[in-house]
C-alpha cells in the first residue's frame, strides 16, 4: 500500500482584503516540508485555498493519496458538500476566487483527495505551526496576488 501524504494548511489575511499568507506542513512518511509566503494584498480565503493548492503542486508523484487538513469552511466545504460541482455547472457564476478553483481542481484530479476539517485555534499542533507561518508570511509579504488585486482594482473602478 501507498503511503499516504498529510497536508496541513492555514490562511491569514490582516484585515480582509489586506496582507495575507499562507502557511502550510507536507510530511510523507519521515519527510517534512514547511512552506509559506505572503502576499501584499489578499483575502483569508484566498490565502486558505491557496494553502492547499501550492501543497498538492509541490507533489512529484501522481496519483498520491493525500489528506488534507484545513480549518477554512469555505475550503473544506466546497469540496466535502460538492459544492463546486454546482460552480462548475454554473461556469462559477457570480463566485469569488474562480482562479483558484479551477487550479485546484486541476491538481487535485491528478491525486487521491480527502479533505479533512480540523477546528482552527484548537491546539491541534500542525493546525497550530501553519497558522504561525501563514501569520509570519502575512507580515513581510513578498509576493503579488496579481489577480485579486486587478479584480479590486476593476471593481472599484
Amino acid at each position: 500500500m501507498d503511503q499516504v501524504v498529510e497536508l496541513y494548511t492555514d490562511g491569514s489575511a490582516l484585515g480582509n482584503p489586506g496582507p495575507g499568507g499562507y502557511g502550510l506542513i507536507l510530511r510523507f512518511g519521515k519527510h517534512e516540508k514547511q512552506v509559506s509566503q505572503g502576499f501584499r494584498r489578499t483575502t483569508n480565503n484566498r490565502m486558505e485555498l491557496l494553502a492547499v493548492i501550492i501543497g498538492l503542486e509541490l507533489l512529484t508523484r501522481p496519483n498520491q493519496t493525500v489528506h488534507i487538513y484545513s480549518d477554512s469552511k469555505y475550503v473544506t466545504d466546497a469540496i466535502n458538500k460538492g459544492w463546486i460541482f454546482n460552480w462548475i455547472r454554473t461556469n462559477f457564476k457570480g463566485k469569488k476566487n474562480v482562479d483558484l478553483w479551477q487550479r485546484y481542481l486541476k491538481i487535485a484530479n491528478k491525486h487521491q483527495v480527502t479533505m479533512n476539517w480540523v477546528k482552527g485555534h484548537n491546539n491541534h499542533p500542525e493546525n497550530e505551526k501553519c497558522d504561525q507561518l501563514a501569520v509570519k508570511a502575512a507580515k513581510e509579504p513578498t509576493q503579488i496576488d496579481h489577480i485579486f488585486e486587478q479584480i479590486e482594482q476593476s471593481s472599484s473602478n
